[in-house]
């Protein structure tokens, strides 16, 4: 098939550092690739892919400190899209709502995945004006706040199998990777691994927006615990390392996770998962086997205390069962196939190109 890949121009595909959205696209961008399809990724210009790469932007816009306003490069990406819509069977977008507008004309080939939350209140009159735009949902319990919409798939994450190797002797140690925000509850993170008597290591990233969070709440838990040590924001090279090492991962959310791509990036280092059962956290962690699905700091410190009854060796194995970017991208042509307009009318588009651009040539 002949497949578009539309990704935000935020991080790079893959990002360097944070950015879950650009890394999906860019495991579902190789798998694709390696499997035979003909794949173009509109991404930003220092993108790293083996499909044909259109560059949107010079570079990642988050590291540019020049650029201030995403909007204008996200509106000229859409204009390159448009204007190479016809070339492709099925065009899949990955920047949430911007684009539904001017996909009108070609809805029926076209295949949205939500990557986000989707409770807040100014998306509902959204969606309800675009009720038949085909989109998928990366996990059941992202979609309960929605109006009645066109789901066509629920396609949970998937990475690489060989990106995060097995693990089979960790260190000493309880992880937290992510961000620095509110709703991922760094601070319970602390807080567990303090009752549990055992170090934290905490590797996230921290936006403008979360700076006052980090400087007045968890900065000063950081410096006041020794065996609390934050390490900043790592590169994907650094990651197996960090979770491999790791006895388990803390996952003490406190929103409605649409997926949770760290819990499946533990899995594959066979290093178990300790969450709080919010949003996906049931449908990716079976309790018991591949971690703890809790619902209290209490019964998460409990759940480090029972981390022997989960086999390093049986959470890899899960995570290669359930979680590989080749499931992922099996699971997305599939439903490429199914769209109503994605094969034969991109073809009959392309037959009719051929001699329309032949007399032009002769013109």
């Amino acid at each position: 098939m002949k497949i578009a890949q539309i990704a935000p121009l935020c991080e790079r595909v893959p990002p360097k550092f944070y950015g879950g959205t650009e890394r999906i696209v860019s495991f579902l961008t190789e798998a694709l690739v390696a499997e035979g399809h003909d794949v173009t990724l509109f991404a930003s210009g220092d993108s790293l892919t083996a499909a044909e790469l259109v560059p949107c932007s010079d570079s990642a816009l988050r590291l540019n400190s020049l650029v201030k306003d995403l909007l204008p490069y996200h509106v000229a990406m859409l204009e390159r899209v448009r204007q190479r819509a016809d070339e492709f069977d099925v065009l899949h977008f990955h920047i949430d709502v911007l684009h539904f507008p001017v996909i009108r004309d070609f809805a029926q080939r076209t295949l949205t995945t939500l990557h986000g939350r989707l409770d807040l209140p100014d998306l509902l009159p959204f969606y309800a004006m675009f009720p038949d735009i085909p989109l998928a949902s990366i996990s059941r319990a992202q979609r309960l706040p929605m109006p009645p919409v066109n789901w066509v798939g629920n396609i949970g994450h998937g990475l690489p199998r060989q990106l995060l190797p097995f693990s089979p002797q960790p260190s000493g140690y309880l992880a937290f990777l992510g961000r620095i925000s509110p709703e991922k509850r760094p601070d319970l993170a602390i807080d567990i691994a303090l009752r549990s008597g055992l170090p934290l290591k905490i590797a996230a990233k921290v936006d403008a927006a979360d700076r006052h969070y980090w400087e007045t709440v968890i900065e000063p838990l950081v410096a006041r615990h020794a065996s609390v040590e934050y390490i900043g924001e790592i590169g994907e090279n650094e990651k197996a390392g960090f979770l491999g090492g790791a006895l388990a991962l803390l996952f003490p959310i406190d929103w409605p996770e649409p997926f949770g791509l760290v819990m499946i990036e533990a899995m594959a280092c066979g290093t178990p998962v300790i969450a709080f059962r919010r949003g996906s956290v049931p449908e990716v962690i079976e309790d018991g086997v591949t971690g703890f699905v809790v619902g209290s700091v209490e019964d998460a410190v409990a759940a480090v205390e029972s981390l022997a009854a989960c086999d390093r060796a049986g959470v890899r194995r899960r995570f290669e069962e359930r979680f590989t970017a080749e499931r992922m991208a099996a699971d997305y042509v599939s439903i490429y196939h199914r769209l109503a307009g994605a094969a034969g009318r991109a073809e009959r588009l392309r037959y009719l190109a051929g001699p329309l651009q032949g007399l032009k040539d002769v013109a």
